[in-house]
């Protein structure tokens, strides 16, 4: 039963999860915190390992979470039921695409799915920076009025880290991302971030 609610869950991403990869991540954080297959914190590893390996981000992180889930199965089961909506949607509307193209309704329509995909995006990045930068998983309603003590847990060596590495990529921008990725992977290592 557990294995059947995790490929709606992962339909349910596919589906509406618009704007890529990095929108899926919210949709995991939600899963995270109604269900036991993994935590918040592993979110985060979930996104390490689909960046740092071929292929796009949202199936590659849906792989991984339903591997280490459900195992084999699992990992096959989340990325089919991530993709099938997207398929599904991709052949009705190729489907319609000519007779629909200059409809004001679709085009309005695709307008408004411009700010909905940057939303869960922002959402995501948020999402990450609280739990790397400040150790927090999510922000509740009760933690609002006690926000002050959300920034004294503050990582600075990650903040540091961070910056460091995000100046020196912008500095020299001919080095390849990967010595990058290499740099911060040794740095997390040593520093047991």
């Amino acid at each position: 039963m557990s294995l059947l609610i995790m490929c709606l869950e992962f339909m349910k991403t596919g589906l509406f999860a618009v704007g890529g990869g990095l929108a899926t991540i919210p949709f995991l954080y939600e899963m995270a915190a109604h269900y036991a297959w993994f935590t918040s914190k592993d979110v985060l590893t979930y996104i390490a390992i689909a960046e740092s390996t071929p292929g796009p981000i949202g199936i590659n992180m849906a792989t991984y979470a339903g591997y280490t889930s459900f195992g084999l199965c699992g990992g096959i089961l989340a990325t089919l039921s991530l993709a099938l909506p997207s398929f599904v949607v991709i052949l009705i509307v190729a489907g319609m695409l000519d007779k629909f193209r200059t409809n004001r309704f679709v085009l309005g329509g695709f307008k408004m799915l411009r700010p909905a995909s940057t939303g869960l995006i922002a959402a995501a990045g948020f999402n990450v920076i609280l739990t790397v930068f400040f150790g927090v998983e999510k922000i509740t309603f009760s933690m609002l009025g006690k926000i002050g003590e959300i920034f004294t847990q503050v990582n600075w060596v990650a903040i540091i880290m961070f910056a460091v590495l995000f100046a020196a990529m912008r500095y020299f921008r001919k080095i390849h991302p990967i010595f990058f990725i290499l740099v911060s992977a040794g740095l997390g290592i040593l520093l047991k971030l």
